[in-house]
């Protein structure tokens, strides 16, 4: 018979799972709604698409440098209490995004965005590692997985919808009404502050990010996820650019295409217990690499849009399988500082992206859309082959010290 406390604390994750789940899908949403607003952004500012880029990129850039605060802060006054403040503060910033009065104040205050909305994805995965055991971690991600995903699906053909119907306006509105719903929700289950003899027992803001750094494993996790969202995140942002201007299809429209990255990943999800026990994390990273760079190549090459469809889906699924295997190591690269981990992990991954969105944006008037994945096609398989290299030899050194 379980111990009726342990069925209690079962009660209370399951129940605010859920409520962390609701908040990654507005996170998720928030950021990559302006990935299908580009075209209409910049026709409205007068801009061109690489300066109403801004959007994304600083949105990004702020997401990952402000995980050093998040990681610290959520270790030391409690995750669930730092995730709930970040889901209100977001609220805020987006409707005043509403009122944004030109695009350098549009692209500080998705600046500011990117800062707020850092705090909540990493956390919850953080607070996942804590609840669960590692046996089951990838397992209990991949349950947390379709939020994130049904949120950058939304996000993306609510974008394109907006765009060509209410205007980029009304798109943040959409984003004050579900992170408001998110915090009323949240609030209500907070858990009580910690104390300040626990407080005390935390290491210092520094200490916790020495003991990541200081971590072999853990720095080849970071560079793992640096090159991950540079050339896989950096491409993906210009998919409903080059078929808005390479194939004339109409904001809504691309935004609809490109749900079907999404849905490959949920399809991902559907199946990961089973990839997860047959496969294992070295195999899942070298097919995921190889399947999102053949991807890329067919949207680069395709001679009709109806080619993206399926290159949507297919690169939604392989990056799953090698994102979903460093998020689970990520967790556990550092277990007494886990918070500071997945945000460090976070940082890494989205200043991936920005790099890649901005030297991506500077060329793009130049030399055409088809080069955004180029280099995804050249770099990815690469990256799958050293990681899961360096899985083999990262389980080989733990399992040594018990030979």
């Amino acid at each position: 018979m379980s111990d009726p406390q342990d069925q209690t604390a079962s009660a209370s994750y399951r129940r605010y799972f859920w409520l962390v789940a609701c908040a990654g899908f507005a996170s998720m949403a928030s950021m990559r709604l302006c990935d299908t607003l580009l075209p209409e952004l910049a026709h409205y500012f007068g801009a061109d698409i690489g300066a109403a880029a801004g959007a994304v990129s600083m949105f990004a850039i702020a997401y990952g440098v402000f995980q050093l605060v998040y990681g610290p802060l959520g270790d030391r006054y409690g995750k669930q209490r730092v995730i709930c403040l970040a889901v209100a503060v977001s609220a805020v910033l987006n409707l005043a995004l509403v009122f944004s009065p030109d695009l350098s104040v549009l692209i500080g205050l998705r600046f500011l965005a990117g800062a707020t909305a850092g705090g909540i994805i990493p956390l919850s995965m953080a607070y996942i590692g804590d609840s669960v055991p590692y046996t089951r971690r990838q397992q209990e991600l991949a349950k947390f997985l379709p939020a994130t995903i049904l949120g950058m699906i939304a996000g993306q053909w609510a974008g394109g919808v907006f765009a060509d119907t209410l205007g980029w306006r009304a798109a943040f509105v959409l984003l004050v009404l579900l992170f408001g719903a998110a915090t009323a929700l949240m609030v209500r289950d907070l858990p009580p502050a910690p104390s300040a003899a626990s407080r005390k027992e935390n290491k210092s803001y520094a200490a916790q990010l020495m003991l990541v750094l200081r971590t072999p494993w853990a720095r080849r996790i970071l560079i793992a996820a640096l090159i991950e969202g540079c050339f896989a995140y950096g491409a993906f942002v210009f998919i409903p650019v080059h078929l808005y201007k390479h194939f004339g299809l109409s904001l809504s429209m691309a935004g609809g295409v490109v749900v079907l990255y999404g849905l490959g990943g949920l399809g991902y999800t559907l199946f990961a217990r089973r990839i997860v026990t047959r496969l294992g994390e070295q195999s899942m990273v070298v097919c995921g690499s190889i399947l999102m760079a053949a991807a890329y190549g067919l949207l680069a090459f395709a001679p009709s849009w109806g080619w993206a469809m399926p290159a949507c889906a297919i690169a939604g699924f392989g990056f799953y399988l090698i994102h979903n295997t460093l998020q689970a190591n990520a967790t556990q690269m550092a277990p007494l500082a886990r918070g500071t981990a997945v945000s460090l992990f976070a940082c890494s991954l989205f200043l991936g992206q920005s790099i890649g969105v901005s030297i991506i944006a500077l060329l793009l008037e130049s030399l055409g859309t088809r080069l955004a994945f180029l280099p995804s096609v050249a770099a990815l398989p690469l990256l799958g082959l050293w990681l899961a290299r360096s899985i083999k030899r990262h389980r080989k050194a733990q399992e040594r010290p018990h030979g």
